[in-house]
Order: C-alpha cells, then sequence, then structure tokens
C-alpha cells in the first residue's frame, strides 16, 4: 500500500469513528476529515472541489427552501386533524392514518422534517384520548426511514444514489416505491399485533378529537392553496424532469425560487431554516471519499467484493443490500452510501455489465437499515427526542427491541422483492 492510500484510508477511518462516536459534531468530523485530505497532499484543492456532487448539493438545499415556506401554512397539522376525524377518532384507525400520512410525507419531504411536523399532533391527539403515545411515536418514525426510501426525493442517500447513477423520479417509484408498499402493509399488520389489539378509549374522549376543526390549523389559507398548486407542480416537475431536459436540482431550486415570492414569507427566516450543518456534512464526507476513490482505495475494494462473491451479480446484490442494512442500524447512512457509490461504478467497471440491482440493494439497505436502532436515522433521535421531552422516554433498548426486528423484516421482505425482480 502506498503512502497516498495510507493516508487517505487512515483519515477516513479517524473520520468515521468521530462521527459514529458522537465525541463531536458529525459535520465538524467531516469537515476535519475533508481538510485532512488536502493539507496531507491526497488531494489539491481543485481536485477535493471536483469530488462534491453539486447536483445532491443543490436539490437537497433547494427542498429545504421550499418546506420552509410551505410549512408555514399549517397544511400538514390540517392533514393530521383531518385524518383523525375522518377516521371516527379510533385510536388503532389514527394508528393506521399516521403512518400512512407519515410514509406519504417522508416520500416528498426529508425526513427530520416529517417527524417535526407529525410528532407534536400526534402527542396532542393522543393526550386527548388519554393514551400512551409511544407506540405511535414508533410506527411513525419506522413508517418515516420506509417512507423515505420510495422516491428519489425521499432520503438523502437517495437524492446521492439517484445522481450518481443518474436514475430519476419514476425510476425510484417503479422500484423502492413498489418494495416499500409492500414493506408498509406488513408494519401495519405487525403493528396491529403489538399495539393495536389493545388500544381502548372511553367514548368521551374520542369525542375530544372529533370536536378538533382542522380549519383553525391553517395557519395562512392563502399559503395553504399556492402550496397545494406547487407541491403538484414539484411532483410533475421530478416525474418528467428526464423528458423535460432539466436537471432534478433545477426543479427544486426552481420551485424554491417562486415558492419564496409567491408565499411572501420572511427569506431571511426561510434561509435560515435551511439545514445547513447537513450540508456541510455532505460536503465534507464528499471530499472525505473522494480521497479514498483518488488515492485507488475504492478500486482496491470494489476488486475484493467481486473476488468474493464470484463475480456474480446477483450474490453481490443481496451482499450490499444486507451489509448496507446492518451498518446503517448503527451508523450514519449518508456517510455509508457516500462511500458505496463510487465502489459499485467500480464493481461495474470490474464486471462490464450493468449494476442497476446494486442501486437499490444500496438504496433499500442504507434507508430500511435506519429503523435497526435510536441511532439509525436522524429521525430518529427526532422524534424519540419529542417523546421523551413530553414525559415518554423511548430508551435504546426500547426502540432496538421493535425496531430490530422490524428492520429484519422489512430487508427481508425487499431480498425477496429484489430477487424476484433481478434473479
Amino acid at each position: 500500500m502506498t503512502l497516498q492510500q495510507t493516508l487517505a484510508l487512515a483519515i477516513f477511518v479517524l473520520t468515521m469513528v468521530l462521527i459514529m462516536s458522537d465525541k463531536i459534531h458529525h459535520t465538524a468530523a467531516a469537515v476535519l476529515g475533508a481538510v485532512l485530505m488536502i493539507l496531507t497532499r491526497v488531494l489539491d484543492f481543485d481536485k477535493a472541489v471536483s469530488y462534491i456532487d453539486f447536483g445532491t448539493i443543490g436539490m437537497l438545499i433547494g427542498m429545504m427552501l421550499f418546506v420552509a415556506v410551505v410549512k408555514n401554512s399549517g397544511i400538514f397539522e390540517y392533514l393530521a386533524i383531518k385524518s383523525a376525524k375522518l377516521v371516527k377518532g379510533r385510536p388503532w384507525r389514527i394508528m393506521i392514518a399516521f403512518v400512512v400520512i407519515t410514509a406519504a410525507l417522508s416520500a416528498f419531504l426529508d425526513n427530520v422534517t416529517t417527524v417535526l411536523l407529525v410528532g407534536p399532533m400526534t402527542l396532542a391527539i393522543t393526550n386527548m384520548l388519554d393514551i400512551n403515545p409511544v407506540p405511535y411515536m414508533m410506527a411513525e418514525v419506522l413508517a418515516s426511514n420506509a417512507g423515505g426510501t420510495a422516491t428519489l426525493i425521499g432520503d438523502p442517500p437517495n437524492i446521492m444514489i439517484g445522481t450518481a447513477a443518474n436514475l430519476n423520479f419514476m425510476d425510484f417509484i417503479s422500484n423502492t416505491g413498489v418494495d416499500v408498499v409492500l414493506v408498509i402493509a406488513a408494519f401495519l399488520v405487525i403493528f396491529y399485533f403489538i399495539y393495536g389489539k389493545n388500544m381502548k378509549v372511553d367514548e368521551a374522549h374520542i369525542q375530544k378529537v372529533l370536536k378538533l376543526d382542522e380549519n383553525l390549523a391553517v395557519k395562512d389559507k392563502s399559503l395553504l392553496r399556492k402550496s397545494v398548486v406547487m407541491i403538484v407542480l414539484v411532483v410533475a416537475g421530478f416525474i418528467f424532469h428526464a423528458q423535460l431536459g432539466i436537471d432534478s436540482a433545477m426543479v427544486a431550486f426552481a420551485a424554491a425560487a417562486v415558492m419564496m415570492i409567491i408565499g411572501r414569507q420572511d427569506v431571511e427566516e426561510t434561509v435560515a431554516d435551511v439545514e445547513w450543518t447537513t450540508i456541510l456534512f455532505f460536503i465534507g464526507l464528499f471530499i472525505v471519499v473522494g480521497g479514498l476513490k483518488e488515492a485507488g482505495i475504492i478500486d482496491l475494494v470494489a476488486k475484493a467484493i467481486v473476488r468474493f462473491t464470484g463475480g456474480n451479480l446477483i450474490v453481490t446484490m443481496i451482499l450490499i443490500l444486507w451489509l448496507s442494512a446492518i451498518l446503517s442500524s448503527f451508523m450514519d447512512n449518508i456517510a455509508f452510501v457516500a462511500t458505496l457509490i463510487p465502489m459499485i461504478t467500480a464493481i461495474g467497471t470490474s464486471l462490464h455489465t450493468d449494476v442497476t440491482c446494486l442501486w437499490w440493494a444500496l438504496s433499500l439497505g442504507a434507508c430500511l437499515g435506519g429503523n435497526g436502532s435510536i441511532i439509525g436515522a436522524s429521525c430518529n433521535v427526532v422524534l424519540t427526542g419529542i417523546s421523551g421531552k413530553n414525559g415518554y422516554p423511548i430508551s435504546f433498548k426500547d426502540f432496538f427491541k421493535v425496531g430490530f426486528p422490524m428492520m429484519l423484516i422489512s430487508v427481508g421482505i425487499s431480498t425477496v422483492y429484489l430477487l424476484i425482480k433481478f434473479a
């Protein structure tokens, strides 16, 4: 191993250890790794910049700006109350409704934003019903990670994969989207036996929910109407961006620009709502992984995987699916996906074949793997934090007892799905 390869690998390992240990903020760890890659001359500055995936960065910023304006309309609170009333305030039916809403929202919004919107409304409604909100919180966080797997824009790893593999919105809908429907259906069946059978409340508490006025949740009717129209246009833009010859990142930026103008919200507040620490984390990570690629480490590992699987694409697909899922349960799936993307590209070059099935295996494994533990995804930490602050703590052990088996079941479903589709 050359000195450049040794330095690149050491910096990468140090960065991953710091990210996983939580000794320092994961963004600071990624930036430190990027700086070290440049200072040790593994990469020069221009080369480091060239490894930043601006398509991914652009789509993330665009969607964050868009959601920052739309959420001020009250549309998400309206949906939560309306759905609870439509199912007649029955606790098990409310869980079904909230799981479906959470999964659907997570397919188009980032998961953290989704749980920040759904969590408080869940607490409000479960308080009225006088029942424990923890089962709802658990169901919603698992649904959020699954729902985010369904589309190009639902989860950052998918944005990264879509950009790297030139996969469009409909590619994800017709592949991961189909699998997610099966996974959510399985989740609901299991949730019924874990939680639903024991959900009983007094009729008086149900009447409290039925008396809620969803219209009072609407903060700005004009903004709500504009938001609905723009959401439809954005989805259409993502579906047809390839035919229109427009990059998906430009769809997100165009939507953000229009929404900031017609929404008439405070632009400085909107820009401040963007998760800039996440954006910086991505930039640092792209440079760190770029250092591995520049040093030739990625190609070495890719060739080792090909030797291990004997060049069998289906075996490689299943290996990537389960490896992604297990590791993403305990480490940041963004970091893992950033590492695997160039590796899969290298495997394709080594095998001289189409590796599309490997991209879907990586997406399903990395996104669904987030359900494995409380630290598997950011939304897990956020929603359990909301629950704990309101007097309903969810420990690592409590989450693991439900989340890890559900993760294994969802990845098992995905295994069968991928084998049927590609084997």
